[in-house]
């Protein structure tokens, strides 16, 4: 694992084995895992079935979920809120991913990082956090930082004010980035909590991680749609891709099934509320 060059750790967090750990009773971490098979799951594939379970929209546009002995807000907009510590959580922002593409000969219009910047200002003014953790693949690659216009530049920085920013590592990103501001790890423990970009291959309880983009598919009203979510089995959990052109990968996929086996859930992102699933109902690509 590389060193990493540190700066601007907040006095509540503390330095091991190249993670931020906090005060707080701390989880080892072990060495990051390989990439995950992505061969598609040949497992028979149950009939599938309409959302029979909606979850009250509530005033913060989320959902409360029990998680790893912890409460948290699962946002429709695709982030965490733990409200106890005051931190917000996002996954997989792909910054700079239009203007990576156009660098390749491939034109997207490229209003994505000022779209995802924009959406992750509406949570920071909903939420008011006192952390903010953003899991990794926050650049689409190692130069996305440099492409950031000023304006943008800007936008991040007042969203930084007054608060701690963590930078997980991915692996889009895998080094520090210079002049974003926040402090960079690859991986961080909360108390029994452990955040990083890669779910690890074994049955780690209170992991949370990106990486995967899970996406689920499911049928309502005899409609199917294609929408991000949460998956977790209570133990661990996957975030959804938060970056405008985050592109998503189904539940049903192997990876998913390496992680948690077929009894988890997908708790589903509407436009004003989550739907939670058993990942089982949903509908293979």
């Amino acid at each position: 694992m590389k060193p990493f060059r540190r700066r601007m750790i907040p006095e509540r967090f503390t330095l091991q084995n190249g993670a931020i750990v906090s005060p707080l009773p701390v989880v080892e971490i072990a060495a990051a895992s390989p990439s995950l098979d992505k061969s598609e799951d040949g497992g028979k594939q149950p009939a599938a079935r309409p959302i029979r379970m909606a979850v009250p929209a509530r005033e913060t546009g989320g959902e409360s979920i029990d998680f790893a002995a912890v409460t948290f807000v699962a946002d429709t907009a695709g982030a965490l809120y733990w409200p106890q510590e005051r931190l917000l959580v996002v996954a997989d922002l792909h910054l700079e991913k239009g203007s990576s593409f156009a660098a390749r000969g491939s034109l997207l219009p490229p209003y994505d990082t000022p779209d995802t910047l924009a959406r992750l200002g509406r949570l920071i003014t909903r939420y008011a956090p006192r952390a903010v953790i953003a899991l990794g693949d926050n650049f689409h690659d190692g130069n996305g930082a440099a492409r950031l216009t000023p304006t943008h530049r800007a936008t991040l920085a007042a969203l930084q004010r007054g608060r701690e920013w963590i930078w997980i590592t991915g692996n889009h990103d895998p080094d520090p980035l210079e002049g974003i501001g926040g402090s960079f790890a690859d991986s961080l423990a909360m108390g029994m909590l452990t955040f990083r970009h890669r779910a690890q291959a074994d049955d780690i309880w209170g992991e949370i991680s990106g990486h995967l983009h899970p996406v689920a598919v499911v049928v309502a009203n005899g409609r199917g749609m294609r929408r991000r979510c949460f998956a977790s089995d209570g133990k661990r959990m996957v975030m959804p891709a938060f970056g405008a052109y985050a592109g998503g990968l189904n539940v049903r996929h192997r990876a998913f099934v390496e992680l948690f086996g077929r009894a988890f859930t997908a708790h589903v992102m509407g436009d004003d509320r989550l739907y939670a699933i058993a990942a089982a109902h949903c509908v293979p690509d």
